[in-house]
């Protein structure tokens, strides 16, 4: 399976706020296959759409917060979507109210297969991303065994592998996970992490096993976009630091 690489770009957001389509065309020169919306800037659809399509990238996903989906909402969201031309739309994370206590996640994991159930009639799907709360275990159980295990395989799997390391889990740890919910890391974030620096490294200056978690993704993972999300900005400007994430996560999966 060859992928998609991606940027999110929240790792632009201040610029991107400021001249959306000329950083829009910087990601695009860069060599990027596609971009992951977490916000659309007061443009709307047809407006992104076009703007994509001239450039030649590809709709990765969108980050949608779970209140988006409310009754009041969801109709609204379908309509952008589709327009937009998206199939993914990620629930970016939950507020703490909704994650205190196990019941909570199990609840939530019913709530995503009903809407896994709405979106697919429009040729959508519903995914699900981390932080480290879902991680770090509740009554026992991890969060993220409590939603994927009691959800429907249309739900993707959306791991954030910087989030994960830094909830304390190893590259090992992760290819497990991986290997344990089979086909459904559709699109993955693709963020190192050192035990020393945080989050302030770029793709291959961390301590992730790029070419052990790319192995994975490709034979178990039925993964289509690595989304490169740079939180942080070792290198200035912000660009840089994202051409090396690209440069070197491109180099890995040469040796594949």
């Amino acid at each position: 399976m060859s992928f998609h690489i991606a940027l999110q770009l929240y790792s632009l957001r201040e610029e991107i706020s400021k001249r959306f389509y000329e950083v829009l065309k910087e990601v695009a020169d860069l060599g990027f296959d596609g971009v992951e919306f977490a916000g659309f800037y007061g443009k709307d659809s047809n407006e992104l759409r076009e703007a994509l399509y001239r450039l030649g990238l590809g709709i990765a996903g969108v980050h949608t917060p779970i209140q988006a989906f409310g009754e009041s909402e969801i109709d609204k969201t379908i309509s952008f979507n589709l327009a937009l031309g998206n199939k993914y739309l990620i629930i970016p994370g939950l507020p703490p109210e909704m994650t205190r206590t196990k019941g909570d996640w199990i609840m939530f994991a019913e709530t995503l297969n009903n809407l896994a159930k709405k979106l697919k009639q429009y040729g959508m799907r519903i995914g699900y991303h981390n932080h480290w709360v879902e991680f770090t275990p509740i009554e026992g159980e991890l969060p993220w065994d409590l939603i994927f295990s009691r959800t429907s395989e249309d739900i993707v799997m959306q791991i954030d592998i910087g989030h994960a390391l830094r909830a304390g889990l190893t590259t090992d740890d992760l290819i497990e996970v991986i290997k344990r919910y089979r086909g459904r890391a559709v699109s993955v974030h693709a963020k190192d992490y050192s035990k020393i620096k945080g989050y302030d490294v770029v793709i291959g200056e961390g301590d992730t096993k790029w070419l052990d978690i790319l192995r994975a993704l490709r034979d178990y993972g039925g993964t289509e976009w690595i989304i490169i999300e740079q939180e942080t900005y070792p290198y200035k400007p912000p660009l840089e630091s994202i051409k090396r994430s690209l440069k070197n996560l491109k180099n890995t999966l040469s040796t594949l």
